[in-house]
């Protein structure tokens, strides 16, 4: 009777992404092993010399209806589940005559390029695996006996632990392999069921999967004694996971949580309108500007807060050139993300070492759909990425005094910025640059004197003798529940105020900024950011 390290003497493969499989297969020949196979992947077999077995001659049935029905059969799923040191399931397999399959190596129908590639909806009911699901689970279960496979990468693996266990596998490589495969029939599932769920309609199904697959084993969390892990969702929207590194060290947590918050704000703004930098210290944006060139915009930003940005995250909109690449390397920054850049902007960065140097090919679509995911107690909090713009066309003057045109172009910027800004978020703008941001306070009224009184830092370590507010324009993420945050705001020299409205006591908050001849606009939108 078989001992569960007994030498692999036979093996079924059937995959979909051929790589590699070849290879496999003749070191698996020349080790003596059985091969077993379905339609395209014997073909390749064969036509590399090996001798190959279809799956067919065991089953004793052809494969049926488009490959539909291939490999479901007892037969198959007799000689992967079998338990070799039980006498009764030897003995159902010799009175039935079901070989051992002790190695099964499959990769799935490709559903989710499938999806990505934006087939209709019957082409992505086609692509959904079920005999390769099957028998992977089975082949999993059955792990005490039987070896399953369903990664390219772990092809090496594999013939590397049979060469040290003289052509068998060990019990702890056959585990993890194990949990391996759960996981991918798992993920493959969620990815199916996410689907469905997107293309019938249902906002809220019964039941919701999420999956990933591994990019980054971090050295620690949001502090040191946290483990943490980055995966990859499979989205191919521009951004932290699909970006390039093109120097510095690997990323860290914070490091990929703030770089995902600095692309979605500069994403805000079209390159075709002109250059925008935003520069991120934990999740929040320490400055946001527009200018003539990049390193107009870089510096514009910076000169709202230059404490701050030391040990930040800067994202521009635009391909990275040398000029600004000069400025940023001025002082410690942790991270540098672009669409492109110059080589003349690498070679700038390439004396900084530490310097992480992202490319991300494109800016992500700020309109497109998606959902964010929360983790709380015992569950998930689910909902729609927001995704929510404002035009002018959309807002509503609520003031006896409209807006002036330069107004109303600094309105919709820190509109835009404040939308990125943790809660409650106030934004001071002028001249479409930040010039104060008071972010995370239990208070509105808290948020907007911080960022007023980071304003008159600022005038002063830059020599101003005019308070960056005064002339500025201030957005507010939610409404002023009270009047006090708005005349604060007036105080600090601001003429314009853009926010949802909506608040019980707008009529108040409209009164008082008649009586300031401050401009205010309603956007009917909130956007708060916990």
């Amino acid at each position: 009777m078989p001992s569960p390290h007994s030498p692999i003497r036979r093996a079924l493969l059937s995959v979909s992404d051929k790589a590699g499989v070849v290879e496999l297969g003749q070191k698996l020949h020349e080790m003596g092993v059985e091969l077993l196979s379905t339609g395209g992947t014997a073909t390749a077999l064969r036509q590399a010399g090996l001798p190959v077995c279809d799956v067919s001659e065991i089953t004793g049935f052809p494969e049926m209806m488009d490959g539909r029905v291939k490999t479901l059969h007892p037969n198959v799923h007799g000689g992967l589940l079998a338990l070799r040191d039980n006498p009764e399931h030897i003995a159902a397999m010799q009175t039935h005559g079901i070989g051992a399959i002790d190695l099964l190596v499959v990769n799935l129908y490709p559903f989710e390029a499938t999806v990505a590639a934006g087939a209709d909806y019957d082409t992505c009911i086609e692509n959904i695996d079920i005999g390769g699901p099957a028998m992977i689970r089975a082949a999993a279960k059955n792990h005490s006996f039987v070896t399953v496979v369903v990664d390219v990468e772990d092809y090496d693996k594999l013939l590397g632990d049979m060469a040290q266990h003289e052509g068998a596998t060990c019990r702890k490589f056959r585990k993890k392999l194990a949990q391996i495969a759960y996981a991918r029939t798992a993920a493959y599932d969620a990815a199916v069921s996410s689907w469905m769920a997107e293309a019938i309609g249902v906002k809220t199904p019964r039941r919701r999967a999420i999956s990933g697959t591994l990019a980054q084993s971090l050295r620690y969390g949001e502090n040191p004694h946290q483990k943490a892990a980055f995966y990859k969702d499979g989205s191919t929207r521009p951004g932290v996971a699909t970006a390039k590194q093109l120097q510095g060290k690997e990323l860290s947590y914070n490091n990929i949580n703030d770089t995902d918050a600095a692309i979605e704000l500069v994403a805000e703004f079209d390159p075709a309108d002109g250059p925008a930098c935003a520069i991120i210290k934990h999740a929040n944006p320490c400055g946001v500007a527009r200018g003539e060139t990049l390193t107009e915009a870089y510096r514009s930003a910076f000169n709202c807060d230059n404490v701050s940005p030391f040990g930040g995250i800067i994202a521009l909109n635009q391909t990275l050139d040398a000029a600004t690449a000069k400025e940023i390397t001025q002082i410690f920054t942790e991270v540098v993300v672009a669409p492109d850049v110059t080589d003349a902007a690498r070679e700038v960065f390439a004396q900084k070492k530490n310097l992480r140097l992202l490319v991300t090919g494109s800016l992500p679509d700020i309109t497109a759909p998606g959902r964010s995911w929360k983790k709380v107690s015992g569950g998930y909090l689910v909902q729609d990425r927001d995704n929510g713009i404002i035009g002018s066309e959309d807002l509503r003057i609520v003031s006896q005094r409209p807006p002036t045109e330069q107004e109303m172009t600094d309105l919709l910027f820190a509109w835009k910025v404040a939308k990125h800004v943790k809660s409650n978020a106030i934004v001071y703008v002028k001249d479409r640059a930040t010039v104060g941001i008071g972010a995370g306070q239990m208070s509105r009224v808290d948020s907007t004197r911080i960022a007023a009184s980071k304003a008159k830092d600022m005038a002063k370590a830059l020599g101003l003798s005019t308070l960056p507010t005064i002339g500025s324009v201030v957005a507010s993420d939610a409404f002023f529940p009270f009047a006090d945050g708005l005349i604060t705001a007036a105080e600090a020299g601001a003429t314009a105020i853009i926010q949802p409205g909506g608040s019980m006591r707008d009529d108040e908050v409209i009164e008082a900024a008649n009586k300031a001849g401050l401009a205010m606009v309603f956007t009917g939108m909130r956007h708060f950011r916990h």
